[in-house]
């Protein structure tokens, strides 16, 4: 049992299925056209290949560079870390020793600071 299954465009006229309709023309040169632009695309991509695989071998040449340039002072940091975290905190507890062993002085420079700054910033 033969089944048909129908199409969503109309039967076309004659001269267009002999192959020398004008449907058939413009189908040619349409396939030719699109022949051509993926032709040169793929022609396009063939030359920038080279060029971009280039470009990434630089830029990861570039990023090497700077991560080897980078890795002493990160090393540096990493090992002084401990000792600029601890500098304020020995800044705060002198301080403290200082006011604790000398108030009226500690008094009489805070009072001289602040007039100091009070005159700076009018």
């Amino acid at each position: 049992m033969e089944t048909t299954v129908p199409t969503r465009f109309p039967p076309t006229s004659r001269n267009s299925t002999k192959g020398n309709g004008p449907l058939h023309k413009a189908a040619t040169r349409a396939h030719a056209a699109v022949d051509r632009v993926a032709g040169a695309a793929d022609e396009a991509a063939r030359k920038a290949k080279p060029v971009i695989d280039r470009a990434a071998e630089l830029a990861h040449h570039a990023v090497d560079k700077a991560a080897d340039v980078a890795a002493p002072s990160a090393e540096w940091i990493g090992e002084q870390g401990e000792s600029l975290m601890a500098a304020p905190k020995k800044l705060v507890e002198g301080t403290c020793q200082y006011v604790a062993a000398n108030p009226l002085k500690s008094v009489a420079i805070a009072l001289l600071a602040g007039l100091l700054i009070g005159r700076i910033v009018r």
